[in-house]
């Protein structure tokens, strides 16, 4: 090969190394630059975001009327200032204070709206970001911070036990409808767990479904609910959350109002709920007859399906309501779900409150005016020793259990339901 050749191909080297590496370099400082490109800080400009929600809601002529905030936070504009206010007088987080350069932070109202239209709406964390101006991490502490603030300062007024007047009314609607006694219907609700931890899903799913976690409620004819028992693991049917619930301590420890009553001429002691088929046959469960062969049974299993309907309305209306607690939930922390649950239900109650007046309710004015005399009263002298509620409780978890009582009340309730509405069907 000659000279000339030798330092011709040298040159045509030196072009495509110099070419190979020019690309590299080019590569480097592109990404380089697409590197810098990626903020770690997002300038939102949150004073717009609280004056754009102001301005559309809360200010003297709002953008959108009252109908539509009731809609889209579902309550009214009055319970939804009560909770923020409260908020933020009692929870630091929700009071608005400036940083370090003087510029205030985030207000109680944004915070508060973007919680509850998480919660409203089952929506993903980050979108709320564009209408009120916050990130993802921080919509996430807005509703954790929320759900433990509403658990905090409204679950003793708005998931309590019933109070002696709450217990007369639930009585005297419970005989209006024709059960004597009769304080509620139970059932259970399950809430499809996504992130539900792999490790769990043994104990949380049953064979190919989906991991769930198990509500137990007591629910009245107004649609409050009233007993609340969340995180049994879904494998659980109604029986085995039933033997973990609290629903009963009261009766079993001796700690309940004395409920006795009389029906067809026959004495009886508790209270009871109204059931499905699947629980059992004990003195506080009443259930429907599955094939009523009678007039007689056939109207008592309508009236009876007709009132234990309530918890089924209660769960459908939470739902309906509350988004969240309908689409799976997106959480890893069992804890913090259970806060979203049991939220869910306070601020359910607070909205059962609020609008009592508006739904269709039963007249129970005739027992007010004492124009009806009530079976009984209910007597609220429960305090005694701890010895003799030992010595009781045994006694009282036999008779809540009895099979024989539960067969008896229900055939006088059956009898009971006859005489009062069998004329009229």
């Amino acid at each position: 090969m000659s000279s000339s050749s030798e330092d011709g191909l040298d040159e045509r080297l030196d072009e495509i190394f110099d070419d190979i590496c020019d690309d590299t370099i080019d590569n480097i400082i592109e990404a380089q630059t697409k590197k810098q490109k990626k903020r770690a800080y997002i300038e939102r400009n949150r004073e717009a975001g609280h004056n754009r929600l102001w301005n559309d809601y809360f200010s003297e002529h709002p953008t959108y009327e009252e109908h539509l905030f009731r809609r889209r936070f579902r309550m009214n504009k009055g319970l939804f200032m009560r909770i923020v206010y409260a908020l933020s007088e009692n929870v630091s987080f929700f009071q608005q204070r400036r940083d370090a350069t003087g510029r205030f932070g985030l207000s109680a109202l944004q915070k508060c709206t973007a919680a509850l239209r998480m919660l409203a709406y089952g929506s993903a964390a980050d979108a709320v970001d564009e209408y009120l101006r916050l990130g993802e991490t921080t919509a996430l502490s807005c509703l954790h911070h929320f759900t433990h603030g509403v658990i905090h300062l409204f679950e003793d007024e708005y998931l309590r036990r019933p109070t002696a007047e709450d217990l007369q009314r639930l009585l005297d609607i419970g005989e209006k409808r024709g059960f004597p006694r009769m304080v509620g219907s139970i059932d259970c609700m399950h809430w499809e767990w996504k992130n539900c931890p792999t490790s769990w899903k043994g104990q949380y799913a049953r064979g190919s479904n989906k991991p769930t976690i198990v509500l137990e409620a007591v629910a009245s004819q107004d649609l409050w609910i009233w007993h609340a028992f969340f995180g049994p693991p879904g494998t659980l049917n109604d029986l085995n959350v039933l033997d973990r619930s609290p629903v009963f301590d009261d009766i079993i420890e001796g700690r309940a109002p004395r409920l006795e009553y009389v029906v067809n001429g026959h004495k009886y002691k508790f209270a009871y709920y109204l059931t499905d088929g699947i629980y059992p046959r004990w003195s506080t469960f009443i259930q429907s007859i599955t094939r009523p062969q009678c007039d007689k049974t056939r109207l008592f299993a309508k009236r009876q399906e007709s009132a234990r309907k309530d918890v089924e309305r209660a769960f459908g209306v939470l739902q309906a309501r509350f988004a969240i607690v309908k689409n799976p939930a997106l959480t890893w922390d069992k804890k913090k779900i259970g806060k979203i649950m049991r939220a869910c239900i306070i601020l359910h109650n607070m909205l059962v409150e609020n609008e009592r007046n508006g739904y269709g309710r039963i007249d129970i004015s005739e027992f007010e005016d004492g124009s009806v005399t009530r079976s009984s009263e209910v007597e609220t002298e429960t305090d005694m020793p701890t010895n003799l509620n030992n010595m009781f409780s045994d006694q009282n978890q036999k008779e809540l259990r009895d099979a024989h009582i539960h067969e008896q009340l229900k055939k006088d309730l059956v009898k009971h339901i006859w005489n009062k509405f069998g004329h009229d069907d």
